[in-house]
């Protein structure tokens, strides 16, 4: 913040989660409502030698791991991007994609961004609709992928 606080600095403030973007490989970019899932964890190895001065188990990193990604977003008419894309899931057969998730600033240019790579559609579920509703019709996609790092 200057002296007569007329401006604020950019790096005292974080970047809200409402601005993101969402760019699919071979599908384009997708307008989403939500998305969950961005983690990482390792399996943890313990071992202890028989002759270790100490009595605890040495924990060592083992495999990475990380959990399906999930993404809601609204129903358009005429969009079956996503729909195609599903439908090319066959047993044992699928083309893998990389998905990129990006935190935007104000100005719509990336502060932070996530690539997952050889991502899959893994689920597709359409939100119920109701009679007396008053929301939009919503369709959730569970994906599938083998790592999730930054960009």
């Amino acid at each position: 913040m200057t002296e007569d606080g007329s401006a604020q600095s950019a790096a005292t403030w974080p970047v809200p989660e409402f601005h993101f973007s969402v760019e699919i490989a071979d599908v384009g970019k997708i307008s989403c409502k939500e998305v969950s899932g961005l983690d990482m964890e390792f399996d943890v190895i313990e071992y202890r030698s028989g002759d270790m001065p100490g009595f605890t188990k040495v924990k060592m990193p083992g495999l990475k791991k990380t959990g399906d990604v999930t993404l809601k977003k609204a129903m358009f008419k005429s969009d079956t991007k996503l729909w195609d894309w599903i439908n090319q899931v066959k047993m044992n057969v699928i083309k893998r994609s990389s998905i990129t998730v990006a935190l935007l600033d104000e100005n719509g240019e990336p502060v932070q961004k996530w690539n997952l790579t050889n991502a899959w559609p893994k689920k597709y579920t359409v939100e119920g609709f109701k009679a007396d509703g008053n929301s939009v019709s919503m369709e959730t996609i569970v994906i599938a992928h083998e790592g999730v790092t930054p960009a």
